[in-house]
């Protein structure tokens, strides 16, 4: 994620942000393409039988997420943001699994768990902490 994230921020500093995020999408789809050839060949259809048709969203909020990492790497650096998305992430993560959204079996809360979080929250403002 942090070489992709400081590649598609060059690539954005050069052109736009959309014109950079449709060209991460658009090579995506391509690789994607390419190994669907080389290794399967399942039924495309099969996507319109999915029972949460909601879950089909992947790749919007793939799109979003791309977006947000260019724009956090060009302002932050890697660094700095690469620890933000997966804190961030890791956060989202046991929400989803504390509530039991999206399909996923519900979790009991674990105060190790938010402990870990915060632990690694302080290890960001120490992290960021200039003299």
């Amino acid at each position: 994620m942090s070489v992709q994230g400081v590649f598609n921020t060059e690539v954005t500093k050069q052109t736009s942000l959309w014109v950079s995020t449709g060209w991460v999408q658009f090579s995506a789809f391509l690789v994607c393409i390419l190994a669907w050839l080389f290794t399967g060949r399942e039924s495309i259809g099969t996507l319109w039988q999915v029972d949460s048709k909601y879950t089909l969203l992947g790749g919007v909020i793939g799109a979003f997420i791309t977006v947000t990492v260019i724009q956090s790497m060009g302002a932050l650096g890697p660094a700095k943001a690469a620890m933000l998305i997966v804190v961030s992430q890791l956060a989202v993560a046991y929400l989803v699994e504390l509530f039991g959204l999206f399909g996923v079996d519900k979790q009991p809360f674990e105060w190790r768990k938010i402990l870990g979080m915060a632990i690694s929250i302080i290890g960001i403002v120490i992290f960021k902490w200039q003299k």
